[in-house]
Order: structure tokens, then C-alpha cells, then sequence
């Protein structure tokens, strides 16, 4: 192929579309030295301005003069390259850690929004091949994303259309540990993937459509149990057990760091549809919290986390409170405003509930304690209920409960209104 070919990929695909300065990951290898051949040459056509990243592993007697190598060829070029010797206990995890903590390092230093990595289709086949031996869920047999969100701006992987025997003979970095096969990937690349084409000689192309066949079920998923509060445990124990697993399961994926296992899963599953009330920890500083008709998957709280301090809030001001637009006297106009009747004579306050609270309600004292009881509202809400008080009485504990001072009927002095406002949609 030739090298406008890859370039009318990169412009059709709109890759640096909204990037003007990218960093790329070099290795020295032949897919990230032809990447850096073609980012470099063609910057103005793609509107960018190009750093390089290079991690020196240290594990090899050739990695410093390959280093020094990279070095001179960036000057050579005119771009600049910025270097990390790896530190620490090496392994293939560690490693990548390390890498990528780097990489975020030198795209603040740069002020780029993009990494750029060279990532191609045999990667991607073997990275497919690798978690399918490993047995992990469907949901992580997906194929690797071109795009994804990294730190605070973008990873592409221009390359993954392409197979390596796409890339022309350019002159790069050997490294003979690919030929060993102490490490799991190079088993794939140099024994396994090579029988399987003996079978198929298509093999990798069929992982690559199978990867993408369970990315767009992910996607249909996803976009399914949008429609649906899984939290809301009486919305879906009204599915069948297998949608509550894959439900379960979609749910679980926006905590990437949990990482349970089947046995976990499957005991997650069977608290949701079996405890009435029920606090779990997990793992990796999360726990299952199930009240009455409601679960949710969160972070502990340390015991010193304490809430905003009491806000006060004057007649004819606005203030922010834990994510909410308090406006007292001064209208505000949208569907979800929330009115409370309040008094102009004095000034709100803002708070956390506190040992010993009350309301007043139909005439009699109600402790919060049991209010939240009866009204069956989970803990993590109690924790969180937003009190608003005047004239040393609780007014509303907003979304849940009004008292008798908040009834303009019943209270001629409540002459005024308190807007809210949620803001942190």
C-alpha cells in the first residue's frame, strides 16, 4: 500500500479532526516507526503538530543504543521526543502502567490531546484470541475501540484496519525477545494463531468480525438499558433471570476497576434476588448496599467524609449547595423547578440532617429517623437528604417530605418562595 492510501484513511476517518497537538507512542518497532513516518510527514496535512513518547524498558542490552537511535532520528526530523526509563519490578502489567502513566505525563507537558498509539488488526486478533483462552466475560471479548477517551482528551489507533504485512519494510528496531515465547502474547503470534491458520486461513480476520459482532451488541445493550433503572430492583426483577444477568452485567461495567469474578457475579446476583436488606462489601473499595426496592453498587466512604458545612441563605439571593440552585425570592423558569413556601422575615438554612431532627407533620412531632423508615428511603439517600430550615424548624427535606410550616394554607407567614434548581445533571 502506499502511504496516501493510509493518509486518505486517516483524513476519511477524521481521526485528528479535533486535535492539534498528539503525542505518539514509539517504540521502535515497525508498526509505531511506519506510524511515525507517516505522522511526520504529512503534520500539515492533518492540521497537527507531533511529540513522541519512548519508554526505555531497560531489559534488553539493545535498549539504550535504540534509545539514543530514536533520539537522533527526532532531531533529524525536527520533532520532539521525550524519554522514561522503566523503574520497578518489570512485568508485562507493570509495564503498561507504567507506559501510559508516561504517556499522560508528556501530554500535559505538550498540552495534546491525543495519544497515539500503533495498534493494527493482528494486535487485535490477538488480543481477542488471548481473552478467549483466558475465559473472560463477553462482554471483554469486544474488539479494541480506534477511538476511546484517555485522561483528559483522546487514544486513537489509526492502524487497526490495517494487517502488518500492509506496512512497508522501513528501517526499525528488532526485538528478538518477540521470538521467544516465555511471554503469553508471543505464544499467540508465534504458535497458536499460526496452527489455527493451517485450519482457517482466515482465522484472524474471523476473530476481528467476531471482536466487532460483540461491540455491537454491547452498543444495543447499552443503549437498551438506558430505558431502564436497574437500580430500581422492582423494574428488574421483573425480567427474566437471564436479562438480569445481562442487565447485572452492563451495570457492573461502569466500575472498570471492580473487576469480580464469575463466583462474585453469581453471588451478587442471587443477594439482588433474594435479600431483603443487605450491606456487601466487594472488593477494591466498593460495596453492595440493598434497601427495600433499591440496590446500588458504590464507593465506601471514609469515616472522616464529612458533608458541606450548614449554608446560609439570605431573602433575594441564590446560592450553590451539594449540586443544587437555591434562589430565595428570585424566580426561576424551567420544567423541573421545585417551590417550597418559605418566609421573607428571615434567612434559610441549608444542612445535612443531625441527631435528634424533626418535623412537623399534620399537627405532630416526626423524627427523621423513623420518617425515613416508614417512607422506606435506602440509607445512602438518608445520608445524603438535603434539609432546608427556618425559624429553627425543618421547612422541606427536599424530594421526600414537606412539613406544616411549608403549608402556605396553614401558615400565613409564608409570603415568599424558595426556587431549586438540580445543576449537576
Amino acid at each position: 500500500m502506499r502511504d496516501r492510501d493510509f493518509l486518505n484513511h486517516f483524513l476519511e476517518k477524521g481521526y485528528f479532526k479535533n486535535h492539534s497537538s498528539v503525542v505518539l507512542a514509539l517504540s521502535g518497532g515497525l508498526d509505531s516507526m511506519f506510524l511515525f513516518h507517516l505522522l511526520s510527514n504529512y503534520q500539515k496535512e492533518l492540521g497537527i503538530e507531533l511529540f513522541l513518547a519512548h519508554v526505555n524498558h531497560k531489559q534488553r542490552p539493545e535498549s539504550d543504543i535504540e534509545e539514543n537511535e530514536l533520539r537522533k532520528l527526532a532531531e533529524e526530523v525536527g520533532v520532539p521526543i521525550y524519554v522514561a526509563g522503566f523503574t520497578g519490578d518489570f512485568s508485562e502489567a507493570n509495564a503498561r502502567q507504567f507506559r501510559y502513566e508516561f504517556f499522560r505525563e508528556v501530554m500535559a507537558k505538550t498540552s495534546s490531546t491525543a495519544l497515539v498509539t500503533a495498534h493494527h488488526a493482528d494486535d487485535q486478533a490477538e488480543t481477542i484470541f488471548m481473552r478467549i483462552i483466558r475465559g473472560v466475560r463477553l462482554q471483554h471479548l469486544s474488539a479494541i475501540k480506534e477511538r476511546q477517551e484517555f485522561d483528559k482528551g483522546e487514544l486513537i489507533r489509526p492502524l487497526l484496519s490495517f494487517y502488518k504485512k500492509d506496512f512497508p519494510e522501513i528501517e526499525h528496531f528488532e526485538d528478538r525477545t518477540n521470538k521467544e515465547n516465555s511471554y503469553f502474547r508471543n505464544r499467540v503470534r508465534n504458535l497458536y494463531l499460526p496452527q489455527l491458520e493451517k485450519e482457517n486461513v482466515q482465522v484472524k480476520r474471523a476473530f476481528l468480525e467476531f471482536g466487532k459482532e460483540v461491540s455491537d451488541y454491547q452498543i444495543a445493550l447499552a443503549e437498551f438499558s438506558q430505558t431502564i433503572d436497574v437500580e430500581d430492583l422492582t423494574q428488574f426483577l421483573s425480567f427474566s433471570e437471564a436479562i438480569q444477568r445481562v442487565l447485572l452485567q452492563q451495570y457492573l461495567s461502569h466500575f472498570p476497576d471492580l473487576n469480580i469474578t464469575r463466583e462474585q457475579f453469581q453471588e451478587i446476583h442471587h443477594i439482588l434476588r433474594t435479600r431483603s436488606q443487605y450491606h456487601h462489601h466487594l472488593k477494591n473499595g466498593y460495596e453492595l448496599v440493598k434497601e427495600y426496592q433499591h440496590f446500588q453498587i458504590c464507593k465506601i466512604r471514609p469515616k472522616s467524609d464529612e458533608k458541606s458545612s450548614n449554608c446560609v441563605l439570605d431573602y433575594q439571593n441564590q446560592v450553590h449547595f451539594e449540586g443544587y440552585l437555591f434562589s430565595f425570592g428570585i424566580p426561576l423558569e424551567g420544567k423541573n423547578i421545585q417551590k417550597i413556601n418559605v418566609s421573607r422575615e428571615t434567612s434559610l438554612i441549608l444542612r445535612h440532617r443531625q441527631p435528634g431532627d424533626y418535623l412537623i407533620k399534620n399537627g405532630h412531632r416526626k423524627k427523621l429517623r423513623r420518617l425515613f423508615i416508614d417512607l422506606k428511603i435506602p440509607t445512602e439517600k438518608r445520608g445524603n437528604a438535603i434539609i432546608v430550615e427556618q425559624f429553627g424548624q425543618i421547612c422541606s427535606i427536599l424530594g421526600i417530605e414537606l412539613s406544616d410550616l411549608s403549608i402556605k394554607m396553614k401558615n400565613d407567614i409564608m409570603n415568599t418562595i424558595l426556587y431549586i434548581e438540580k445543576i449537576d445533571r
